[in-house]
C-alpha cells in the first residue's frame, strides 16, 4: 500500500513552484495553494528568520499529511549578494559622465564616492569593466584600478541609495557561492528535511562541487543559472547538479535583455539532454502581484517555457507578497494544461527527444517511452530508490503519465519538480522478490490510485535484483485485470 494515495490523475505534466512569503506562509494558505496546483514550495532564505522558515516547513509538511500526497520543498540560499555601503544623506544622484569612486573606506558616501565593502571586486576588476548597480538601473565603467579603490565614470545615471546591489557581468569574482550565512542556512534547511537546495550565483563547477560536499546527499542540488560566467561552463555545471533553475532576474541584469530568451532555451535544451529537471523562474506573472489577471505577454511567457520543455515554472513575488497568489497559481496551471493539449506541443516533445546514451538504464528509459506509445499504455510505472530512474524516463517526455513508485518519502518528494511524474511511496522491495510479484504490486497500486482500469496496459521499469540503486535493467508490459 502507498503511504500517499493519488487523489486524482495528473491533469498536466509541467510542475508549478510557488515562493512562500508574508502573503502565503500560513498553513491555510499553503493548503489552498497546493489545492490550486502547487507541486513544490520555495522557501527563500534571502529574507526572514530561521524561526519563520521552520514554521513554513512545518506547515508544508502538515498540509502534505492532510492532502495525502508528497509535496517538495526548495530551500533557496541567498549566495554572495554584493552591495555598496551607505550615504550621508541616504542617497545620491549620479549624472552620466561624472567621476565616481568605489573604495574600501568605511566613511559615509557622497556624490563623489561610496564604500564598496568587497575587496574581491576591486582586485578582480579591470579598466573597462562594467559595474551594474540597483538591478542594472545604473552603470559605471571602470577607468582606473588601485589596490584600495576603483575610479569609474557614470554611464547610466540616476538615484543610488543605501545598500543597493552591485553586479559585475564581465568578471569572474574569486568568491565562493556559499557565504557563512549560506552555510548556516543550508544546515538549518537540511536538518528540517528539505528536498532541494537552491544554489545561488554559481560561476564555476567548483561552486557546485563545494555544495555537494556540504549537502552529502541529504537533498538534491538545484543550481541557479544567473551569472554569465555559469553559461561559459554550463554542461559541466549541469553534470554536477541534480536540477537547474533559469533564474532570469539576475541573469537579466547581467545579460542584454535580447539574449535572455535565447539563453533560456539553451539552458533548457542542455538540461534535458543531460536528464536534469529544469525550472524557469522570475517575473512569469509579475503583474499579478497587484492585478487579478496577467498580461497577455506574461501568459505567452509561461506558454513558451512549457513549449520549450521546462519541467516546472515558478512564481516568486506573485505568491510571496502578491495580492492574488491563488489566482496566479490557477492561471499558471490553466496555461500549462492548454499548451499540453495542443498537437503542436505534443509534436515538439517528440521531435526534441534526445538520443539515448550508451547505458542500460538509458536504453530501458528510451524503450519504455517507445513501448508505451506503441501500445497506448496509460502509464509507465518506474520503481525507484533515489528517484533518478523516474527522472530519466521523464527526459523522454512519454505520452502517458509516469508513476514513480518510490522506496521512501524523500525520493517521492524530490520528484515534485520532475515533468510528468506522479510519485507514490511503496517502500523498498527485497532482493529476493520476483519480477512477477513486483509487476503485480505495480498493477495493484495503479488500480488503487485510479490511474488504471480493467484492460488498461502498463509499462513497468525496474531493477533486478531489487533494493539496489542504479540498476534499472528490466521492462515489462502488464494488462490490468479484475
Amino acid at each position: 500500500m502507498s503511504a500517499f494515495p493519488v487523489s486524482s490523475v495528473l491533469s498536466r505534466r509541467t510542475k508549478i513552484v510557488a515562493t512562500l512569503g508574508p502573503a502565503s506562509r500560513s498553513e491555510d494558505r499553503i493548503a489552498a495553494l497546493a489545492e490550486a496546483g502547487v507541486d513544490l514550495f520555495r522557501v527563500n532564505f534571502s529574507h526572514g528568520l530561521h524561526a519563520e522558515h521552520g514554521a513554513s516547513i512545518a506547515a508544508i509538511r502538515a498540509v502534505e499529511r492532510r492532502r495525502g500526497r508528497p509535496i517538495g520543498i526548495l530551500a533557496d540560499v541567498q549566495g554572495p549578494k554584493l552591495r555598496v555601503s551607505t550615504f550621508a544623506g541616504g542617497r545620491v544622484s549620479l549624472v552620466p559622465g561624472q567621476a565616481f569612486t568605489l573604495d574600501l573606506d568605511a566613511a559615509l558616501g557622497d556624490e563623489r564616492r561610496v564604500q564598496l565593502p568587497h575587496p574581491e571586486i576591486i582586485q578582480a576588476a579591470r579598466v573597462g569593466s562594467l559595474l551594474l548597480l540597483d538591478d542594472g538601473r545604473l552603470s559605471l565603467r571602470v577607468t582606473a584600478c588601485h589596490a584600495d579603490r576603483l575610479e569609474t565614470e557614470v554611464v547610466n545615471g540616476g538615484i543610488l541609495s543605501d545598500r543597493k546591489g552591485v553586479n559585475v557581468p564581465d568578471v569572474v569574482l574569486p568568491i565562493p557561492a556559499l557565504t557563512v550565512k549560506d552555510r548556516a542556512d543550508l544546515e538549518f534547511a537540511l536538518e528540517h528535511g528539505v528536498d532541494y537546495i537552491g544554489l545561488s550565483f554559481v560561476q564555476r563547477p567548483e561552486d557546485v562541487q563545494e555544495a555537494r560536499e556540504l549537502v552529502r546527499g541529504r537533498a538534491w542540488i538545484m543550481t541557479k543559472v544567473e551569472k554569465p560566467q555559469a553559461l561559459d561552463n554550463l554542461d559541466e555545471i549541469l553534470r554536477l547538479s541534480d536540477a537547474v533553475m533559469v533564474a532570469r532576474g539576475d541573469l537579466g541584469v547581467e545579460l542584454p535583455p535580447e539574449r535572455v530568451p535565447l539563453e533560456q532555451k539553451r539552458i533548457i535544451r542542455a538540461a534535458r539532454q543531460l536528464g536534469r529537471p529544469v525550472v524557469v523562474a522570475t517575473q512569469m506573472l509579475e503583474s499579478m502581484i497587484s492585478a487579478p489577471t496577467p498580461t497577455r505577454a506574461e501568459a505567452s511567457d509561461v506558454a513558451t517555457a512549457v513549449f520549450d520543455g521546462a519541467d516546472a515554472v515558478m512564481l516568486s513575488g506573485e505568491t510571496a507578497v502578491g495580492q492574488y497568489p491563488i489566482e496566479a497559481v490557477s492561471i499558471m496551471k490553466r496555461i500549462a494544461q492548454q499548451v499540453e493539449a495542443d498537437q503542436g506541443w505534443q509534436l515538439s516533445q517528440e521531435t526534441s527527444r534526445p538520443a539515448p546514451d550508451g547505458t542500460t538504464a538509458d536504453a530501458i528509459a528510451y524503450a519504455a517511452q517507445q513501448v508505451a506509445q506503441s501500445i497506448g499504455a496509460v502509464a509507465i510505472v518506474a520503481y525507484t530508490l533515489s528517484g533518478r530512474s523516474a527522472v530519466r524516463i521523464s527526459r523522454e517526455r512519454p505520452p502517458c503519465m509516469i508513476l514513480g513508485l518510490a522506496a521512501n518519502l524523500p525520493a517521492a518528494r524530490r520528484l515534485s519538480a520532475v515533468w510528468g511524474v506522479q510519485a507514490l511511496v511503496t517502500g523498498e522491495h527485497g532482493a529476493n522478490e520476483t519480477m512477477a510479484h513486483v509487476v503485480e504490486a505495480a498493477v495493484d497500486v495503479a488500480k488503487g490510485a485510479g490511474i488504471a482500469r480493467t484492460d488498461d496496459l502498463l509499462v513497468i521499469a525496474a531493477g533486478v535484483p531489487f533494493g539496489r540503486a542504479g540498476t534499472t535493467n528490466t521492462l515489462r508490459v502488464a494488462k490490468v485485470t479484475d
